[in-house]
């Protein structure tokens, strides 16, 4: 109940706005222009507007909250997807340190 009280008060709040923005503008377009046909289409694309607006708002209030192990799931295997490679340490055991140019080296010199 109380759910459905606060999403009635969303809608109140987001569609009021809404509401007078289309009188008021319905208002101007009849008094300056006399085009019926443009104040109908300007209802119109309001009222679809606001209809898209209302199920979007229902549609985001009724999923579920995502759970943080599947979160980091999705993280896990988007990693795993990445086209590159993950950078390598110079200094690991094993690997020679990079040398910077310079002097030749004795051996490569004969």
């Amino acid at each position: 109940m109380r759910d459905a009280n606060a999403l009635r008060r969303a809608f109140t709040r987001l569609l009021r706005p809404a509401g007078l923005l289309v009188l008021f503008l319905t208002e101007v377009l009849l008094a300056e222009g006399g085009s019926l046909s443009a104040a109908v289409a300007l209802a119109a694309t309001a009222a679809a507007g606001s209809a898209l607006l209302a199920c979007s708002v229902i549609s985001a209030r009724c999923a579920s909250p995502v759970p943080r192990t599947r979160v980091r799931t999705a993280i896990r295997d988007r990693e795993k997807r990445t086209a590159f490679l993950p950078q390598r340490d110079p200094d690991a055991r094993g690997r020679t340190r990079p040398r910077a140019p310079g002097h030749a080296l004795l051996t490569a010199a004969a």
